[in-house]
């Protein structure tokens, strides 16, 4: 416990440093080290699987519920989706540089509102490891530094998967190294003193539950932004188009059923409720989805 703080401590300072670099990054150099990052992904899946069954194996000793268990789980599809994510992000847009809008004064000042790196993005999380590499690719892509601090259940998975960033990164003739950083101490203690990282993180964000987002809200002095933690809502407007509608509820609710960002408040216009809501139902039901709605429904 006595090296927390300065673990924590050192690993902030190795982003701070990383992201003098990373902010000036030309968006070739970025898009190289995503694409070596999907490919090692795609290369490396069973050093991954086998650190991932490790966490899975303990978990279940644990008795960890079948439904976080389940958002620990690195299967085969969701490696490939992880890379697969990699690359959407590599085909976005480079943010860092872009003028979102500017006007010249009457006296001939041209004001500019530009985009900017933030700088030490932190991000808390809890068992769903592919968010590891989300972030590790999204702050690459934006020109910022990230920590990283997962769940302790995830932390054989997230360091394998910090490892292959760390090796992806190192052979980048641009790209330092500590551009993304884990925080291996799994105490509460290392969350406190990542909240606290005044100078240190730039910006701090929390992806987990009630417990989480409290602890974040007693102790954070460093700037955050904070989420809802579930509840997530799809509404269907009267205009909207049925087939569509119907396939994007279903998505949005059985494709992953165990992660906090599942579809759990259905919304429908009063208009089209009785042409459409019985066969929307009807499909839900045969996916084995429980549908609890009001007496109109």
């Amino acid at each position: 416990m006595k090296n927390v703080p300065t673990s924590v401590t050192q690993t902030c300072q190795r982003a701070r440093a990383a992201a003098a670099v990373t902010r000036e990054l030309t968006t070739a150099a970025k898009d190289a080290a995503l694409a070596d990052l999907a490919n090692a992904i795609d290369d490396r899946r069973q050093p991954l699987r086998a650190a991932n069954a490790l966490d899975v194996a303990a978990a279940r000793e644990a008795g960890l519920s079948a439904t976080l268990t389940d958002r620990l789980t690195l299967t085969e599809a969701r490696i490939t989706a992880m890379a697969a994510a990699v690359r959407t992000v590599l085909a976005l847009p480079d943010p860092a540089g872009q003028v979102v809008r500017g006007t010249v004064r009457p006296n001939g000042l041209l004001i500019e509102q530009v985009r900017e790196p933030l700088g030490v993005v932190a991000v808390v999380y809890e068992a769903r490891p592919n968010v590891t590499v989300d972030v590790a690719a999204l702050c690459l892509k934006s020109g910022n530094a990230a920590v990283l601090r997962g769940s302790s259940v995830a932390a054989r998975t997230n360091g394998a998967i910090a490892d292959l960033i760390t090796g992806v990164l190192a052979g980048q003739a641009a790209v330092p190294a500590d551009a993304v950083q884990l925080i291996r101490d799994n105490s509460r203690a290392a969350v406190i003193e990542l909240l606290t990282a005044d100078g240190s993180v730039d910006l701090l964000v929390p992806r987990g539950g009630h417990r989480l987002l409290a602890t974040v809200r007693e102790h954070a002095t460093v700037p955050v932004v904070i989420d809802g933690d579930g509840n997530c809502h799809v509404y269907v407007d009267y205009a909207a188009d049925p087939a569509m509608a119907t396939e994007i509820i279903v998505n949005a609710k059985t494709s992953r059923p165990s992660v906090c960002n599942a579809a759990e408040t259905l919304l429908v216009h009063e208009d089209i409720a009785e042409s459409w809501l019985p066969g929307a139902l009807g499909d839900l039901h045969k996916l084995g989805v429980l549908v609890r709605g009001d007496e109109r429904v």
